[in-house]
């Protein structure tokens, strides 16, 4: 990938996961007559302003706010970046493109590709992405955004 921040170390992925499992483990156990607290905690979820959900909305731009940005598309959900080159690596840059396919914050709602790029003899030519890179960021994508829904809920 194009910048190192955008890796997740592996122990801080378990924990986010682990703190994912125990929020919906938590809302889950909460039924009973608390049944205003999980309709607010469902619509908080939701989309309230723009054509897709809002916190993967956000998240995303925060995660890419290193790139430059080509498109954004907050109805039809659409982060697409500019070629980023790092300043330390200056022969090979990467483009993101991230589709925000729905107005609630779930996993399956977020869509990721990435292309790579390397100069060879002063021609820039298509290279493989890391393994796992795409994966990556949308795990870092998703924490967040989830990240800012517990916020704003709290």
């Amino acid at each position: 990938m194009a910048r190192n921040c955008t890796r997740l170390p592996a122990s801080r992925r378990l924990a986010a996961a682990f703190v994912a499992g125990m929020a919906s483990f938590g809302l889950a156990a909460c039924g009973g007559g608390n049944d205003e607290r999980l309709r607010a905690d469902i619509a908080a979820s939701q989309v309230t302003s723009i054509g897709v959900n809002a916190y993967l909305w956000r998240a995303t731009l925060d995660t890419l706010s290193f790139m430059p940005l080509a498109q954004t598309d907050s109805s039809g959900g659409v982060i697409v970046t500019d070629w980023y080159a790092r300043p330390e690596e200056p022969n090979e840059r990467v483009k993101v493109s991230v589709a925000i396919l729905d107005q609630d914050l779930r996993g399956d709602a977020l869509r990721v590709a990435a292309s790579r790029q390397v100069r060879d003899s002063g021609t820039w030519v298509e290279a493989p992405v890391a393994a796992g890179t795409v994966q990556r960021l949308e795990d870092i994508i998703l924490t967040k955004a989830r990240d800012l829904r517990r916020s704003a809920i709290n």
